[in-house]
């Protein structure tokens, strides 16, 4: 059944994802122009997601969603298991926000361009007024409502176990006195690790915490990032604490 599944993966899904990525660029530059990014930056990326899950046979099942507000902004950190990460959280997640991406992926043909479009965030951390203006264009996407999802691994696991956490997230939701929401993603290690293109159909699991709101003297972003850390590590299976 498995050598099946891969001859419709490269010879079927894999085809029908690039028409659909190329559909979803174009409809993201005509949605941001014509409605805006709050819209255009949401929607179609959002139905792409949800295709691509279909695709390759991922169901993904969505915990806690009435802990956040669709009128709140926050700063989403997740756990960064695979690729499926990604399209799991922006098909079903249910709230907009923008992406704290590498700087590098705007230069991925066709894709850097409608991500620039739709509004998303690329991190330059190379330089102080690279991180200034890091901070200042997120500052500008963070109003009503609107959010944004880092990974602060920084990179995808190797075995699904956590990596070490960095401390840009924790810093931007302190410099913005903003909640900032640990999700878990299980399952994503199981559909598409690192070391590979192929696909395994499973059921993938989005964990929403309670957000985290700053106290009154803000946040203390070293307890913060331990303490995102062991909420997220907390709602994984035994296999990958």
């Amino acid at each position: 059944m498995i050598y099946l599944f891969r001859i419709y993966q490269w010879l079927i899904a894999a085809p029908i994802l690039l028409v659909l990525t190329l559909l979803t660029c174009i409809a993201t530059f005509l949605g941001t122009w014509l409605f805006g990014q709050s819209w255009g930056g949401y929607y179609p990326p959002m139905i792409w997601s949800r295709c691509v899950c279909l695709l390759w046979g991922i169901r993904v099942r969505v915990n806690g969603r009435e802990n956040i507000s669709s009128d709140q902004s926050y700063v989403f950190v997740a756990n960064h298991q695979g690729a499926f990460d990604i399209w799991s959280i922006y098909g079903y997640l249910g709230h907009r926000f923008k992406w704290l991406m590498k700087k590098e992926l705007r230069k991925v043909f066709f894709v850097g361009a409608a991500c620039n479009a739709a509004g998303h965030v690329f991190v330059d951390d190379s330089s102080i007024q690279g991180v200034k203006q890091t901070i200042a264009d997120a500052e500008q996407r963070l109003k009503r409502g609107m959010s944004v999802v880092i990974f602060p691994e920084g990179s995808r696991s190797f075995d699904g176990c956590m990596l070490p956490f960095k401390r840009g997230a924790f810093m931007l939701a302190a410099e913005f006195g903003l909640p900032i929401v640990p999700i878990t993603i299980d399952g994503s290690f199981r559909a598409m690790p690192r070391t590979t293109y192929n696909v395994t159909p499973t059921l993938i699991t989005l964990t929403i915490h309670k957000p985290i709101f700053p106290g009154e003297g803000g946040f203390n972003t070293r307890k913060l990032l331990a303490e995102c850390h062991d909420i997220i590590h907390s709602a994984l299976p035994p296999q990958y604490r």
